[in-house]
């Protein structure tokens, strides 16, 4: 459940970054209400999605996610010019996410074992 409301919470970083380009200095109200609302639907998976994933994935995830929308919806719409570059790199960053997902993070016994370890190589050398 984690993992989906991160995603989703990163579409909320798309929203409200492109309200944001589109409130024009926060002086159109449409844009910005939707920029205020995704903002805090944003923050809010986010944060809610840092108690399950690790802080470093959560957060490069939710960026990496939220900067491949934002640009993929402005080429989409014409603000931004299409370039192949640019979309091998937003694919770059997917695979990255993905890569990120499937990454697991050490077992708490392989994680005092390396502690365990450390600290006896540290007392050797004293």
């Amino acid at each position: 459940m984690g993992w989906f409301i991160l995603l989703l919470s990163a579409v909320f970083e798309a929203v409200w970054a492109t309200a944001l380009g589109y409130s024009n200095g926060f002086t159109e109200l449409v844009p910005t209400i939707v920029f205020g609302v995704g903002l805090a639907a944003s923050m809010a998976g986010l944060g809610w999605a840092m108690k399950q994933i690790p802080i470093g994935t959560a957060y490069a995830v939710w960026v990496g996610v939220g900067a491949a929308l934002t640009v993929s919806y402005a080429m989409l719409t014409g603000d931004e010019a299409f370039s192949a570059w640019k979309a091998l790199f937003i694919g770059g960053i997917i695979v990255a996410v993905i890569g990120l997902k499937l990454v697991r993070p050490p077992r708490a016994a392989d994680t005092t074992e390396m502690v365990s370890a450390t600290t006896a190589a540290e007392s050797e050398r004293r």
